[in-house]
């Protein structure tokens, strides 16, 4: 907690908050306001909605990320082939494009079954979220894959082997030096990567996800302004972005490196 208080004190950042502090204060006294209030739980709503989005996304392509790295380092050819492939693929088109194909196109192949519409899950299938979460948790697990499969080779093999040669088994090897390793490597690279995803959510609106984003967006078509709703959005998303950074930045800190 300390060295991030520190990181905080830095002056560019003073200056940097300063300077925000002064833009938010312009904006307060000079732009038009009254819409704000009525919307609120509006507003709410969508932050909860992003949020989730985010954060599910990102647990779950973590997840997933892990097999992949581990297939294309130690895993047998197919697998490795498999995930390359799933990684290439993912990371090779637009993310846009991906939540169309899924929503369009996926969600419209369900609604031509009688069995899955009929089904527990079809109330589920028929809205949006959970494509967009498929779309953003892939798009999250290939890119994060390839960070993890670079810091699972980084780590140095002869830490490995003398892992081995205290009588670990390779379980124990993974959970108490291999993986603790990686993460550690991997922690600097996989805060931009979360910060990305926050940065992605806004796509979702795209699919009828009605996130912060589409939030402002209806708002601006009612009260037909412009500036103060996106600006609003401006300050929302630096400041998520700042306590993401921040945070991940602090379990940096607290992440064993292995040793």
């Amino acid at each position: 907690m300390r060295n991030i208080v520190t990181q905080m004190m830095m002056p560019h950042r003073l200056v940097m908050a300063a300077l925000a502090l002064a833009g938010l204060v312009a904006m307060a006294l000079t732009m038009q306001w009254d819409w704000l209030p009525e919307n609120l739980p509006r507003l709410w709503d969508g932050l909860l909605m992003t949020l989730a989005m985010l954060a599910a996304s990102v647990a779950a392509g973590f997840v997933l990320a892990l097999p992949l790295a581990l297939f294309q380092v130690m895993g047998p050819r197919p697998l490795r082939w498999l995930s390359l492939g799933f990684c290439t693929l993912i990371r090779g088109t637009p993310l846009l494009l991906q939540l169309w194909l899924f929503y369009f196109g996926l969600g419209a192949l369900f609604a031509q079954f009688p069995e899955i519409r009929d089904s527990w899950a079809w109330p589920y299938l028929r809205q949006a979220w959970p494509y967009g979460f498929l779309a953003l948790t892939l798009s999250f697990a290939a890119y994060q894959g390839e960070v993890m499969r670079g810091a699972f080779t980084g780590v140095p093999h002869g830490e490995l082997e003398a892992a081995r040669a205290m009588g670990m088994s390779p379980w124990l090897v993974f959970r108490r030096v291999w993986f603790p390793r990686a993460l550690h490597r991997a922690l600097p690279t996989l805060t931009g990567e979360i910060i990305l995803q926050l940065k992605s959510t806004p796509l979702l609106a795209t699919i009828t996800v009605t996130d912060l984003y589409a939030v402002i967006t209806r708002i601006r078509q009612t009260t037909l302004l412009t500036y103060e709703p996106l600006l609003l959005l401006v300050a929302v998303y630096l400041c998520l972005s700042g306590i993401l950074i921040l945070g991940l930045r602090w379990l940096e800190n607290r992440v064993p490196t292995g040793r």
